[in-house]
C-alpha cells in the first residue's frame, strides 16, 4: 500500500505546466463580498462629504469670531476692518474655565488696532474733561453703545468697556501683550507691575499666564492663516522644486537601466555627501550661535509665540541635530560595509529590472497617475475634516464677571438672556459666544463622522496603493513568463493588467487594503490616547506604551511586505486574497534564503536613491528659503515660517522618488517571485526551460546552500 503524502507547512511546490504562460486570461470576479461593503463605505463617504459641505462653513477657520458669534474682518460686514479680536480683560484668559469652553472668559470684540499703552478706564475719565482724545482712544476698545459717562460699577455690569488696556500687538489676529525682556526681567512697555481699572495692582507674569491661556486655545485653524500665507507667496517655488525632483527622479530611473553599478556609487556618495554637508552647517551654526549669542532670546518667547524658527537660533537646536545627523552617516557606512556582497546581488536585479522597464515604458508614467488619485483623496479628505469642524451653530454660555456664578457655564440666548432669572441671579453676568455645536442628531455625532472620515480615507489610500502594485505586478509577470523578450510580451501588458485588477479584483484588493487601515487607526486612536494621558503615565506605563508602538510598527511592515506578495499573486493566478497570501507566504517560505537576500537591501539601494533626490532639493530649497543663494535666484522675503515650504518640498520630493523608485521595488520583487515558481516549475531542460536569464539565474542559485543529502 502507498503511504499517504504528509502535506508540508510550506505548502506543496509548483509543478511543471505546458500550458502555463504567465498571468491567467480566464478569471471570476474574487472577494465579491468584500467589494460591495468597500463600495457601500465609499457611497457614504460622498453622503457624508455632502451633509458636511451643507452645515459647515470654513469662514470660522479663517476668521476670529467675538462674543457675538460674528467674524472679524469678513468682507461684507461691520466688522470689515476690524480684522483683530481683542480681550476685555485678558487676565481672565488663564482661569481654569478657558480649558473647559475652549474660549476666554470675558467678552470679546473685533478692533482694527491693538492698544499701544496702558490706560485705564477710570483714567480717561479724569482726563476726558482735559482732553476728548482720550475717549476717542478709548472707545474703538469699547463696545458700539459704551459711553464715557458711566462709572466703573456701570462698565462692569453692562460690559460696554474694558476696565483697563494694556500695550498689545498682533498675533494670529488676537492681541497678544507686547512682551519684552529688559537685563533678563520679562516687561511690558518697560513696566512690571501695573494697574488693571479695579484699584489692584498686577504683576506682568499675571499676564503671560494668561496669554499661555489664550495660546492654548489657539488651536491649528489660527496658525494655518500664517501656513496658507507662506504657501500664497513660495507656491509656483514649490511647484518649481516638485518638478526638479520628479525629473531627476525619472534621470535616476532611466540611468538605472544603463548604469547601475555606477549610479548605485552616486547614490551612496551622493547620500553620505549631503549629510556630511548637514553636519557642518550644523557645527558652522552652533559654532557662531556659541561665539555670539542672542541674549536677547528666551525659551518663554519661543513658547509663547509658537514659532518653529525660533528654534534654529539656540544652539541646543544645531548641536541635536548635528549628533542626530553623525548618527545617521555612522548607520549607513556600516550597513554599506557589512552589506557589500548582497548589494552586487541587489543591483544585477535591478539591471533585470531596468530591462523590464525598457520594455515596458508606461510603467514610468503610472507613479502619476497614483499621485493624482492621491492627491484627489487627501483633497476630499482634508476639505471634510474642515468641514465637519466648521459644522453647527453659535452655542452661548454665561460668563460672570469674576468667574462667582452658579449658572457659570450653562447655555444661554443673548438675545433674551437680560430677562431672564439668570441676569437677575447673577449681575453683571454676559451671555457670551463659546464654540460652535448643536443638539441635533447630525451635531451629537460630529465626533463619529471624524473617524469614519478618517478610517475611509486610509482605506481609500491604501486601495490605491494596492492598485498601482497589483497593475504593476501583472505586467511585469507578464514581462517575465515570456520565453522570447520582447517578442513574446504581450501588447499593452499595463492596461491590461489594469484593467484585470479593477474588474476582476476589485474585492481582493480591498481586502487587503482593509487590513492596513485597521492597523493604522488602531495606531492613530493609540497615539491620540498616549497624547491625552501622557502626563500620568509612569515610567512603566510608558515604556510598555513605547513596547506597543514597537510591536504595531513592525506587524505593520509585515502585513505590508505580505500584502504586496499577496498583489502579486492575484495579478498572475487571479485567485481571492486569503489564498493568494497563503500561496505568497508559502513559496516565501520554501526560498526564506533568497528572501533574505534580494527584498531589503534592495530596498535598502533604492532608499539610498530617495535620501539622495529629496536631500538635494531640500538643500536648494534650504539655501533658497533662507535667502543663502543669491547667485541662483532670490528667495521670498516676507516668510512667517520658512521651515513650512521647505519641509514640504523635501517631503513631497521624498514622495515623488518613492513613487517612481517604488516601480523598480515592484519589478524586482515580482521578478523574484516568478523566478521561485520557475525553479519548482521548470529545471532547464529543452523540455522545460527557464524562463530568467542565464547570468541572474546563476547567481541566484548560487547564493542558496545546497543540501547535506544532495552532498552525498
Amino acid at each position: 500500500m502507498a503511504r499517504r503524502k504528509t502535506p508540508s507547512l510550506k505548502g506543496d511546490a509548483r509543478t511543471f505546466d505546458p500550458d502555463f504562460q504567465g498571468p491567467t486570461t480566464n478569471r471570476n470576479c474574487t472577494d465579491v463580498l468584500c467589494c460591495m461593503i468597500f463600495i457601500l463605505f465609499i457611497m457614504g463617504y460622498i453622503l457624508l462629504g455632502l451633509v458636511a459641505w451643507v452645515h459647515g462653513d470654513p469662514r470660522r477657520v479663517a476668521y476670529p469670531t467675538d462674543s457675538q458669534g460674528h467674524f472679524c474682518g469678513q468682507k461684507g460686514t461691520p466688522n470689515e476692518n476690524k480684522s483683530i479680536l481683542f480681550y476685555f480683560n485678558v487676565l481672565r484668559c488663564a482661569s481654569p474655565t478657558v480649558m473647559i469652553n475652549l474660549q476666554c472668559p470675558t467678552t470679546q470684540i473685533c478692533v482694527s488696532r491693538c492698544p499701544e499703552k496702558f490706560l485705564t478706564y477710570m483714567e480717561m475719565q479724569l482726563l476726558y474733561g482735559k482732553d476728548r482724545s482720550y475717549w476717542e482712544y478709548y472707545r474703538q476698545f469699547c463696545k458700539p453703545t459704551a459711553e464715557p459717562e458711566k462709572s466703573i460699577t456701570e462698565v462692569l455690569l453692562d460690559g460696554d468697556c474694558p476696565t483697563a488696556v494694556f500695550p498689545s500687538r498682533p498675533f494670529l489676529q488676537r492681541c497678544f501683550p507686547d512682551f519684552s525682556t529688559k537685563n533678563g526681567t520679562l516687561t511690558v512697555a518697560n513696566k512690571t507691575l501695573f494697574e488693571d481699572g479695579s484699584g489692584n495692582t498686577r504683576n506682568v507674569l499675571e499676564l503671560r499666564e494668561a496669554a499661555d491661556g489664550i495660546n492654548k486655545i489657539l488651536d491649528a485653524r489660527t496658525i494655518g492663516m500664517k501656513v496658507f500665507e507662506d504657501y500664497a507667496t513660495t507656491w509656483y517655488w514649490i511647484l518649481f522644486g516638485l518638478t526638479i525632483a520628479m525629473i531627476l527622479s525619472w534621470l535616476f530611473l532611466i540611468l538605472l537601466r544603463f548604469t547601475a553599478g555606477i549610479l548605485f556609487w552616486i547614490f551612496m556618495f551622493g547620500v553620505l555627501g549631503i549629510i556630511a554637508y548637514g553636519i557642518w552647517y550644523c557645527y558652522r551654526e552652533y559654532y557662531n550661535l556659541q561665539e555670539h549669542p542672542n541674549s536677547a532670546l528666551t525659551i518663554y518667547d519661543i513658547g509663547i509665540q509658537t514659532n518653529i524658527s525660533m528654534y534654529f537660533q539656540l544652539k541646543q537646536t544645531w548641536f541635536t541635530m548635528m549628533i542626530i545627523l553623525c548618527i545617521l552617516e555612522v548607520i549607513i557606512i556600516l550597513m554599506l560595509i557589512f552589506l557589500r556582497k548582497r548589494i552586487c546581488l541587489a543591483i544585477v536585479l535591478l539591471k533585470e529590472g531596468s530591462k523590464a522597464i525598457g520594455y515596458i515604458p508606461s510603467t514610468l508614467l503610472y507613479p502619476l497617475l497614483t499621485f493624482i488619485l492621491l492627491s484627489i483623496c487627501i483633497c476630499y479628505w482634508a476639505v471634510t475634516a474642515v468641514f465637519l469642524a466648521t459644522s453647527g451653530v453659535p452655542i452661548y454660555k454665561v460668563i460672570a464677571p469674576e468667574g462667582q456664578c452658579i449658572h457659570e457655564n450653562q447655555t444661554c440666548d443673548p438675545e433674551i438672556f437680560n430677562t431672564t432669572e439668570v441676569a437677575k441671579a447673577c449681575p453683571g453676568a454676559l451671555c457670551n459666544f463659546a464654540f460652535y455645536g448643536g443638539k441635533s442628531m447630525y451635531h451629537q455625532y460630529i465626533v463619529t463622522f471624524h473617524v469614519y472620515n478618517l478610517f475611509v480615507f486610509l482605506w481609500l489610500v491604501n486601495f490605491i496603493l494596492a492598485l498601482g502594485q497589483c497593475a504593476l505586478a501583472g505586467a511585469f509577470a507578464a514581462y517575465y513568463w515570456a520565453m522570447k523578450k520582447p517578442d513574446d510580451i504581450p501588447p499593452h501588458p499595463l492596461f491590461t493588467a489594469f484593467g484585470r485588477a479593477v474588474r476582476y479584483h476589485t474585492g481582493s484588493l480591498a481586502f487587503g487594503s482593509l487590513i492596513i487601515a485597521i492597523l493604522q487607526m488602531f495606531k492613530v486612536v493609540t497615539e491620540y490616547l498616549d497624547s491625552r494621558i501622557k502626563n500620568a503615565q509612569n515610567s512603566i506605563a510608558r515604556f510598555l506604551q513605547c513596547c506597543l508602538k514597537c510591536c504595531f510598527w513592525c506587524l505593520e511592515k509585515m502585513v505590508k511586505f505580505l500584502n504586496r506578495n499577496a498583489y502579486i499573486m492575484i495579478a498572475i493566478y487571479g485567485k481571492n486574497f486569503c489564498r493568494s497570501a497563503r500561496d505568497a507566504f508559502n513559496l516565501l517560505m520554501r526560498n526564506i534564503l533568497k528572501v533574505a537576500v534580494t527584498d531589503e537591501v534592495t530596498h535598502f539601494v533604492l532608499l539610498l536613491g530617495k535620501i539622495l533626490v529629496s536631500g538635494f532639493i531640500g538643500v536648494l530649497a534650504f539655501l533658497l528659503f533662507t535667502e543663502k543663494l543669491p547667485m541662483i535666484a532670490y528667495g521670498p522675503t516676507s516668510l512667517n515660517y520658512y521651515w513650512v515650504p521647505l519641509l514640504t518640498v523635501i517631503f513631497g520630493s521624498y514622495l515623488i522618488a518613492h513613487g517612481f523608485f517604488s516601480v523598480y521595488a515592484m519589478c524586482v520583487e515580482t521578478i523574484f517571485i516568478c523566478f521561485c515558481e520557475d525553479l519548482e516549475r521548470n529545471d532547464g531542460s529543452a523540455e522545460k526551460p527557464y524562463f530568467i536569464t542565464p547570468n541572474l539565474h546563476g547567481i541566484l542559485i548560487k547564493k542558496q546552500p545546497v543540501p547535506q543529502k544532495q552532498k552525498e
